[in-house]
């Protein structure tokens, strides 16, 4: 049984490899893409509205009200960033239900680079809002003593988020693939369904964190958080 889809190499010339990882990445990209720009190519409005685009509107509002519940007042400034981080980590979990298939989520060079991605856009974001010096700022809040343990605190949290993400995709890859040698075929469909709804609560926990920290990156020190973010970590 494979732990990891790096494992499943499907081309290699001396060190580059082709990794299941590389494909099912970069396939799911190009149908979120493509699917994205078909829908999108002919909005309508009203009575002339298509299911697809209707579908992808409920998307949309649902994640830009989720953005704001979380501490953003501009969703659509953020939008672009956490729904593809969504629509990326939830797709790759919706197609566990295709055979053959290991999600890219289940290696842990995917959930990093997820996670880097975050650590890279909260000072960006921060730096767009606040300015640079606000945003250094905030390293040293309430006391400069605390600037050592803020910056200790934003890797830390960046590895949390990819072995968190990493840990829960592969185990639960793990488990079915176990219960399918072992068992009837009934109780491991029963299982994929229920890795289902964890790869959802994953996709939905990775997205919202990465709110939490971008909206405490542009926020003043003095600005009460609106979301708990120890609540989220616990997910």
């Amino acid at each position: 049984m494979q732990l990891s889809p790096d494992e499943i190499i499907f081309w290699q010339y001396g060190f580059v490899k082709l990794n299941s990882t590389i494909i099912t990445s970069w396939a799911l990209m190009a149908i979120l893409t493509i699917g994205a720009m078909l829908i999108t190519r002919g909005l309508a409005h009203e009575a002339k509205v298509s299911r697809w685009q209707s579908f992808l509107e409920i998307i949309v509002t649902n994640i830009n009200k989720q953005i704001k519940e979380a501490g953003l007042d501009n969703p659509e400034k953020y939008i672009s960033f956490l729904g593809t981080l969504f629509l990326f980590i939830a797709a790759s979990s919706l197609c566990t239900l295709l055979p053959f298939y290991t999600p890219p989520t289940a290696s842990l060079s995917t959930t990093v680079a997820l996670a880097l991605c975050v650590f890279v856009a909260v000072p960006f974001f921060g730096i767009t809002s606040r300015g640079i010096g606000g945003y250094l700022d905030s390293y040293i809040q309430p006391t400069i003593i605390m600037l050592p343990f803020n910056i200790i605190s934003e890797f830390s949290r960046t590895l949390a988020m990819a072995i968190r993400l990493f840990g829960n995709m592969m185990s639960g890859g793990m488990i079915v693939g176990i219960l399918l040698s072992i068992t009837p075929f009934l109780f491991p469909i029963v299982m994929t369904v229920l890795g289902l709804l964890t790869g959802m609560v994953q996709a939905y926990i990775f997205s919202i964190l990465a709110t939490v920290y971008i909206a405490a990156a542009i926020r003043s020190p003095t600005e009460k958080p609106v979301t708990n973010e120890k609540d989220l970590q616990h997910g």
